[in-house]
């Protein structure tokens, strides 16, 4: 049996005459003659063996065989289209600059980032990672996407997770126990900075400031070491330390809304990169609602 090629120009016409159910207002749809599309039509049935329209002075209707063929023909354009689409995009150049806080700059970005670039070789990303408390504002400037932390419910940008702040230590010192506690924080301008003191102060828990650093890596170390209990996220807590609650006598803390905010005047490469993120993250917060049945700590959200 020879194969027969569907053209997609001729698919085109097809839909064309289908959808309007004339030969005229097709052809002034595709910017083509009434006698251009009658001959792709015929040339389509010719290669098929079977006519596609019952042909009327008054109308032009699907044949019983055209009807058959036009779900077909209207996924074979789509996965044309998508198909052009696709190779299309990785040809988009750029660099794209991104704010984001530590943890999510250690933990969850990375591998986001691979696959990305993966996709789109031809498209740098240039990432800095700290407080994002002042980064939204420097959209356009200084960056071209930030994801940001803001108070539960209060945050601007295109909401991706909600995270929940916990006191943390290291696995084998009860460090929680003295008087007054030590803490390791981050510096002024740091949102769980002010949730750690305010709850501190508002359980009337003695408290003082043993460590402060930008540093997540330098301030989670010291936890570890049993200096200091510090506050993480539970969607990306650390395994070297361990997790403190009312049972050990700590406050509980809020949680925090984790934001996606875009430049107004965004690249196609930085659109791209946007909306790689939105999903990856999303799609990592229903894992960790998922591993939150198994109990895990992780899992907290």
């Amino acid at each position: 049996m020879n194969e027969i090629d569907l053209d997609p120009d001729l698919l085109r016409a097809f839909v064309a005459v289908a959808d309007h159910r004339s030969f005229t207002r097709a052809a002034a749809m595709l910017n083509r003659t009434q006698s251009a599309v009658s001959m792709q039509i015929r040339r389509l049935e010719d290669r098929l063996g079977a006519e596609l329209f019952n042909r009327s002075k008054a109308s032009v209707d699907l044949s019983a065989a055209g009807e058959g063929l036009l779900g077909y023909a209207r996924r074979i354009l789509a996965l044309n289209e998508e198909a052009v689409g696709k190779l299309a995009e990785r040809k988009v150049e750029g660099v794209v600059r991104l704010g984001v806080m530590d943890d999510y700059g250690t933990c969850v970005v990375p591998p986001l980032l691979a696959s990305f670039l993966a996709a789109y070789p031809h498209i740098h990303v240039e990432m800095e990672t700290g407080l994002t408390s002042s980064m939204p504002a420097r959209l356009g400037e200084a960056y071209d996407l930030v994801i940001a932390m803001h108070p539960e419910g209060r945050g601007d940008g295109e909401f991706l997770r909600r995270e929940q702040a916990v006191w943390a230590t290291g696995a084998s010192h009860a460090v929680e126990r003295q008087e007054p506690l030590p803490v390791a924080l981050y510096p002024q301008g740091c949102l769980f900075r002010k949730w750690a003191i305010d709850a501190l102060d508002a359980a009337r828990r003695p408290w003082r400031l043993a460590f402060v650093s930008h540093s997540l890596a330098a301030v989670e170390a010291v936890a570890a070491q049993g200096l200091a209990v510090t506050v993480v996220k539970a969607g990306t807590f650390p395994a070297k330390l361990r997790l403190l609650s009312d049972h050990e006598g700590m406050p509980q803390l809020p949680a925090a809304d984790i934001c996606l905010h875009r430049a107004t005047h965004l690249s196609p490469a930085g659109a791209l990169l946007a909306d790689h993120l939105r999903t990856g993250i999303s799609k990592r917060r229903d894992e960790v609602s998922l591993r939150r049945t198994t109990g895990s700590v992780a899992g907290v959200a």
